[in-house]
This record gives structure tokens, sequence and C-alpha cells, in this order.
């Protein structure tokens, strides 16, 4: 019977089988594939941006029975690290697409209509999902998306309003969906509404989501139409800076509100996010014009993969048969928001024509 004792040092039989956690590494070789089946899309079918690609790749592999017990389970770790974490650098990287000089070339004009163009769009979506009842922070992500750059900045806002991953995923299969149906609608609109290329083009960057989507709108007119909309669309992803750092300053007071009413969490976020000064660092950084073209193409490259395994993270949490709760509500609110976002910057481009 001695022999069968366990000696005082030795360890727990329990603790030496005990499986160890998959960790992040299953998730984000998921999200690696993702990106690669995205790029892959693409190239067969340019006219799908390729983060689009990833966002509907990852709704996909979610229902897929045999990709869903990977993307629910051992893999949701990474999935869930890539949609925050990867989303991060990939909008630091956004800031090199941007420098002052563009903004200077627009023109007082159309700075102001594209503030005018956020602002209402943001202000008024918000507004009416609150009003519909949408639950969480689906208003204010929803929002977002649709006056900013879509999916980047729903994550973007996410991080700072520390929103439930059931809210981001819904926000962004919405915005993903309407971003993805104006390459197809507002082309077909163009001539029927009197715009000329250029005119065209500046519509496409006030209004539609992405910034791929924006380039896949755009290009149907012909060049002069996608510089233009380049152009105003990245005024709107400037923007994504000072609301991230509204939301964070907002949520703050509402953690401090919280803390003086004996709320048992008294964390507050930053004024300013980390990597929102990296954005912004960014900015400054290719507003000096020492980066060469080769550099600046190796970073687009990169922010494009971050982003796109990031939201083919973000797609991968949406669970299709609990948005029938609230489905009818998110769906016309995207509709709604989508006649405002349209109309506003329609007559944002016929005043500074």
């Amino acid at each position: 019977m001695a022999l069968l004792r366990e000696r005082p040092g030795a360890a727990a039989p329990a603790a030496a089988e005990r499986p160890r956690s998959p960790g992040k590494v299953p998730g984000l070789l998921c999200a690696a594939l993702g990106v690669a089946a995205a790029w892959g899309t693409h190239r067969l079918l340019p006219g799908v941006p390729m983060l689009t690609a990833a966002v509907v790749l990852g709704i996909t592999a979610a229902h897929l029975p045999g990709a869903r017990a990977l993307v629910r389970g051992a893999g949701r770790p990474g999935l869930s690290y890539a949609g925050k974490r990867l989303m991060r650098l990939g909008v630091v990287l956004l800031g090199l697409k941007l420098s002052l000089d563009d903004v200077l070339g627009l023109g007082w004009a159309t700075v102001a209509m594209v503030f005018g163009v956020v602002a209402a769009t943001f202000g008024g979506t918000w507004w009416l999902g609150r009003r519909m009842g949408l639950p969480g922070d689906q208003p204010l992500l929803i929002a977002t998306g649709y006056s900013i750059c879509g999916a980047s900045a729903i994550g973007a806002v996410s991080e700072v309003s520390e929103s439930e991953e059931r809210d981001i995923a819904t926000s962004v299969a919405l915005v993903t969906l309407c971003g993805t149906l104006a390459i197809a609608v507002l082309p077909l609109l163009q001539h029927p509404l009197g715009l000329s290329d250029a005119q065209f083009g500046r519509w496409a960057g006030a209004s539609v989501h992405d910034v791929g989507q924006v380039v896949a709108t755009a290009q149907t007119a012909g060049g002069a139409a996608l510089s233009e909309a380049v152009l105003v669309k990245l005024m709107r992803v400037a923007l994504l800076a000072p609301l991230v750092a509204a939301v964070a300053v907002a949520a703050r007071n509402r953690r401090a509100a919280s803390a003086v009413e004996g709320a048992r969490s008294t964390r507050r976020p930053p004024l300013v996010p980390l990597f929102v000064l990296g954005f912004l660092a960014m900015v400054g950084v290719r507003s000096t014009g020492l980066l060469s073209t080769t550099a600046l193409d190796l970073t687009g490259t990169a922010q494009e993969l971050l982003l796109a395994a990031a939201l083919f993270g973000l797609g991968s949490a949406v669970h299709l048969p609990s948005l029938t709760r609230t489905g009818a509500r998110v769906a016309g609110l995207g509709l709604c928001a989508w006649l405002v976002v349209a109309g506003a910057s329609y007559g944002g481009v016929l005043l500074t024509a």
C-alpha cells in the first residue's frame, strides 16, 4: 500500500492531465484563411471589395456546419482578438491614406459639406435608432458606420464604448449589406439625378460607407469620379478621430457618474485612445511627404490585410437567428439611415458644385 501513496512533492495526476486552452492560435489561423479567401474573391470578382468579402465570409463561416464549431468554440478567442486588436492596428495605418494637403485641396466649401453630411447622418441615425428601441449600443454603432467609414469605424468606436460583441456584429452586418447594395444602386441613379462624373464621385465619397465600396461604386463613372470620391471619402475618414475621442469622453463621464452612484466598476477609458493618437500620427507622417510610393503601397497592403482579418472576426460573431428579434427594426433603421446619408450628400454636392 505504501508504494501506491503519492510522494509529498509529486504532482497531482489531475493537474498533469488538465487540458490546456488552445488560446488564440486557432482563431488567428482561421482569420488568416478568411483573409486569403477574401483576397481570392476580390481577385476573381474585382467589383467586390476585399473588406466586404471578409465580412460576408466571416458570417458564412459562423453558419456552415463544418466551420461553426471552430468559429464559436476553440477559434472564438483568436477571432475576438482579431476583431479588436488587429482592428486598432488597421485604423492606425488608415491614417497613412490621408494628408493635410488632401484636405486643403478639397476647398472649404467641400470640407463644410462633409462635416454637415457626417453630422446629419450620425445625429439622425442615432436619434432614430433610440426612438425605434434598438438594444445596447446598436444605435451608436450603426450611426458611426453610416456617417464615417463603415465597419472600420464601428470597430474603432466599439473599443472605447466597450460595446457587446452582439451589438458590434449586428451593426457590422447591416452596414456591410447596405454598403454592398450601394455599389449596384448608386451608378443607376447618376443620370436620373443629373450628376456629372465628378459630381457623382463626390456623392459616392460622401454617402457610401467603406473605402473599398466607395472605389467600387465611383469607378463605374471613370477616373475623374474616382479621384473625387476618394478625396471626399478620406475627409470623412479624418473625422473618425474626433468622433472616437468624443465617444471616449462620454463613456468616461458615464463611468464616473456610475462610480459616484456606487457602481462596482470605476475604471475609465483615456480621453484620447492610443490608437486614435496613432492614426493622427500617421496622418502627420503622410503629410511630411517623406514616405516613398513603395512604402505607402506596402503599408496600404498591410492595412487592408489587418482590417480584413478584423472584419472576418467581427463577421464570424454574427448569429443570424438571433437577429430575428430586432431584424425588422434594424432593417428599418438601415433603410432610413441610407436615405438620410444619400439625401444629405446629394444636397451637399449640388450646393458645392
